[in-house]
């Protein structure tokens, strides 16, 4: 377990410190104001938890051996539903109308990370991969909400808000794409590295997509214009 302190405690310490980063570096123009919060707040859920982590506060050991970080996994399903919420309502252009995506999008995110837990908690092999396969199911859809009707959404309302909401996609995509990759060849999936390792992964996984992610995503909102902020709308048909 000491081995395991070392990439908790250097989480906490860069998620406290890119938190505050991120506040001080992000617009504070009220109609950008809003992903600024998002994108400093993600941080600091997460230096919270990575903070438990440390203290040994929901920690498992598994009869196989296997320790899960609960967590860990509170902390993505409270982040992760911001950060999707932050980037659709860019890509439809922080209109209210336009909020019709949300929800579905949040629900499949949390469906996500509980079928992800599920799966690292199943003692079975065949339920284990079941719950593994659910959760990238989820993960999939949340992929065709935001590539398909948000996109079409975000294209038809043009402008500079549909630049920054393709770019922090992309961003967003890749690397949440490695993470499923990670559970699976990880200790709770073949098991093709331990799990010192295993929190070294991660904690570069979620730097990168809390910290970083963070950073670019609200220099992108600080280099956009007011006009960009106008609240253009869509007709039915085109939702």
């Amino acid at each position: 377990m000491q081995d395991l302190t070392l990439p908790l405690v250097i989480g906490f310490v860069v998620m406290a410190l890119g938190s505050l980063a991120i506040y001080a570096h992000g617009d504070k123009r009220t109609e950008y104001l809003h992903h600024t919060q998002f994108h400093s707040v993600v941080p600091f859920i997460a230096a919270t938890a990575y903070l438990a982590m440390t203290l040994g506060i929901g920690r498992l050991e598994l009869v196989s051996g296997e320790t899960i970080f609960l967590a860990r996994y509170a902390d993505w399903i409270v982040t992760t539903p911001i950060l999707l919420t932050g980037l659709v309502m860019a890509g439809l252009h922080e209109h209210p109308r336009h909020s019709t995506y949300i929800l579905p999008v949040v629900i499949l995110d949390a469906l996500m990370i509980v079928t992800g837990l599920l799966g690292a908690l199943a003692t079975n092999e065949a339920e284990k991969w079941i719950w593994f396969a659910w959760s990238c199911a989820a993960f999939v859809g949340i992929i065709w909400l935001l590539l398909g009707p948000v996109m079409r959404a975000a294209k038809a309302l043009g402008g500079e808000l549909t630049k920054v909401y393709t770019a922090n996609l992309a961003f967003l995509l890749i690397v949440w794409s490695i993470y499923p990759l990670e559970w699976a060849l990880g200790p709770q999936g073949l098991g093709l590295f331990d799990a010192v390792a295993d929190a070294w992964v991660i904690l570069v996984l979620d730097v990168t997509a809390k910290v970083i992610y963070g950073f670019v995503a609200t220099a992108r909102f600080k280099k956009l214009s007011l006009d960009a902020a106008d609240r253009k709308t869509l007709t039915a048909s085109e939702l």
